[in-house]
Order: C-alpha cells, then sequence, then structure tokens
C-alpha cells in the first residue's frame, strides 16, 4: 500500500498491570475509530518504568511471549483490523529476561517479536539487571499494511541498528521508548536532552530514507523523580517533523503516512547507491587502536 494510517498512544502508567493493559487497549480502539491501521504503544506499557531501581520482586511483572498480554491484543487487533506492536517484559525461562516487543497483525496473527539489543545502565535506568541482550538479531515483519522495523528506545543512539534493519526492507522504523528527565535538573539540560534523542532518530529518517515513528511515556513516576518527556514524534523520509506531542498531556494521535515518498527521496539523494561496503569492516571492532 502506498499509504499508511499509523496511530501512536502515548500515556501514563501506575503500578496496576492489568490497569495498564486496559488502558492500553481504550487507546488502541481510540486510535482506531481515527483511522488507525498500525498502533503502537510505548516502551514496556503495562508497567512503571521499573528499572529506576535493582528490586528482584520486578521480575514478577515479567511473562512469556506469546502469553497473556499478546492473547488479549491479538482478539483486539482482529476485532477491529489494526496492527498492534506491543512492547513487554518477557521471561523466556527461569532466570531469563529480555526488553521485547510482539508484533500483532491485523488479522489477530501474532507475527513474532523483537528483543531489544542495546541495553543502558544508567542512573534511574538499570536496565542491565533486568534484561538479556537480544539474540534474534534485528527483525522486520510484514503486516498488513506495511512491512516494519522495530528498534526500543536505547537502540535508537545506534544508527547501526536502524541502518541495518533498513536494508532488511523496513518501510517504517518504530521506537517504543520510554525516557524522561531528573526533576531536579534544569531546564537548558532538559532541552538539551531532548534534542538529541530526537535529533539522533530524525537522522535515521534521512540516512535511510524511511518514515520513523517514536513512542514515548509520559507523566512523572519515581515519586516525582523523574518525569517521563512525552514529545512522541513522527518524521518523514527526510527527518521534517510531521507530528510532535507534548511533553505534558496523554495523546492518542493518527497520522497518514506516504510511503512513496521514500523513492522519491532516496532516488534525489541516493545515500543507499553511494555507500563504500568495501569499507566498512572497521567498524565491528570496539575501538580502532593505533598499531
Amino acid at each position: 500500500m502506498a499509504k499508511v494510517k499509523v496511530g501512536t498512544v502515548q500515556m501514563s502508567c501506575t503500578a496496576d498491570k492489568e490497569e495498564n493493559l486496559q488502558k492500553a487497549i481504550v487507546k488502541i480502539r481510540e486510535a482506531a475509530a481515527k483511522g488507525a491501521q498500525i498502533v503502537c504503544l510505548q516502551e514496556l506499557f503495562t508497567s512503571l518504568y521499573f528499572c529506576d531501581v535493582e528490586d528482584y520482586d520486578n521480575f514478577k511483572l515479567a511473562e512469556a511471549i506469546p502469553g497473556a498480554s499478546t492473547d488479549a491484543l491479538s482478539a483486539v487487533a482482529k476485532e477491529l483490523g489494526v496492527v498492534i506492536i506491543a512492547s513487554l517484559f518477557e521471561k523466556r525461562t527461569e532466570g531469563l529476561y529480555h526488553n521485547t516487543t510482539a508484533v500483532l497483525d491485523a488479522d489477530g496473527t501474532y507475527l513474532g517479536k523483537y528483543r531489544k539489543m542495546h541495553i543502558p545502565d544508567d542512573p534511574a535506568y538499570y536496565e542491565k539487571f533486568y534484561f538479556t541482550p537480544g539474540d534474534l538479531g534485528y527483525k522486520v515483519f510484514k503486516t498488513k499494511f506495511a512491512t516494519i522495523g522495530i528498534l526500543i528506545c536505547w537502540d535508537q543512539w545506534y544508527p547501526e541498528a536502524s541502518r541495518i534493519t533498513a536494508l532488511m526492507g523496513a518501510e517504517i522504523l518504530f521506537y517504543p521508548t520510554a525516557i524522561g528527565w531528573a526533576t531536579s535538573q534544569d531546564d537548558t539540560t532538559n532541552t538539551e536532552q531532548y534534542n538529541a534523542w530526537q535529533t539522533i532518530q530524525r537522522s535515521h529518517s534521512v540516512a535511510n530514507g524511511l518514515h520513523v515513528v517514536s513512542v514515548n511515556r509520559v507523566g512523572f513516576e519515581q515519586d516525582g523523580a523523574m518525569k517521563f518527556w512525552g514529545g512522541s514524534f513522527i518524521a518523514n523520509p527526510f527527518g521534517a517533523i510531521i507530528y510532535k506531542a507534548s511533553h505534558e498531556e496523554e495523546e492518542v494521535h493518527v497520522e497518514e503516512l506516504d510511503l512513496a515518498l521514500t523513492d522519491k527521496y532516496r532516488t534525489h539523494w541516493p545515500f543507499l547507491r553511494d555507500r563504500r561496503i568495501d569499507s566498512y569492516q572497521p567498524i565491528t571492532k570496539r575501538y580502532i587502536d593505533e598499531d
């Protein structure tokens, strides 16, 4: 299809897992009512962002994929005829967990999962305590409406991830995200952080000639110490912002994307044509030391 309508769900969460799931389903219905064909939820939408602490009790939030949440969302996808992108805390087996996104096609079929490849470990983002790095590689999913690529949050900072996913045939890149700023920081720091986050993802649009859809959570968590900055956005294949959510409010938005723009921009700015793949071997090194 040359055009596809994409829905983004930016919402706040509570400590009640079922409440969050049902809230997300309500918002998926809202997006579908607005004409959405593909709906993307934010990272780890069934819970508060629990990685602010290293607490063994939080492993109880994890679940199998496919499992209870994907079963519930599959029924919604089938009923509404929409594709759902759902970021969940995966329990693979005892003692082995991943930050994983499941994709459900418009007929309710479970198409598969992408496991987050890049795992951060920063103050208030202690993800290495919880998540094993993904071992499925980069993935694309051939849905009813488009071939989509999924990357997750910290993956946003790595151009290698977006490039490989684009080279696999992704027509749209989706980034479910959970990122915010400490409320103790000053406004200048906050602005710089958000601008860097948006800029790096817009650069993936430009470099690969693809729409990028980034969906973040919003609201205060960690007893008010963290404000998730919302600001979900969609960039066209040349990095222009065609939608941006607020930093304060929950939002359900639907945007029609013209996938034919990829051919237009790639033809006039032929970055893929001019790639020197014979010269890129050094990128596989951790660092290029001098002899």
